[in-house]
């Protein structure tokens, strides 16, 4: 292990005395705002994109799961009887 030791600033530590209830929910809101302003929304064509390979990845991973069930289906007859 690492006894390096971390200095945050005043910003960063957490308050020891809690404050305000209503101040800190307005604190939170406004910074989930500021961090909505900040998202980009995917164009058409990323949005098409990115549509496309999460469709083809699930009919791959639907294939493969099909594979295993066949295969251990056959295994179990085989098996068993």
């Amino acid at each position: 292990m690492s006894d390096t030791e971390v200095i945050q600033s005043a910003a960063e530590r957490p308050s020891k005395g809690g404050g305000n209830i209503f101040a800190r929910i307005a604190l939170f809101v406004r910074q989930v705002v500021a961090e909505l302003k900040k998202v980009v929304a995917p164009t058409r064509s990323e949005l098409i994109t990115y549509t496309t390979v999460v469709l083809v990845f699930l009919i791959v991973v639907m294939i493969f799961v099909t594979a295993l069930d066949y295969a251990f289906g056959w295994l179990m007859i085989w098996v068993f009887g």
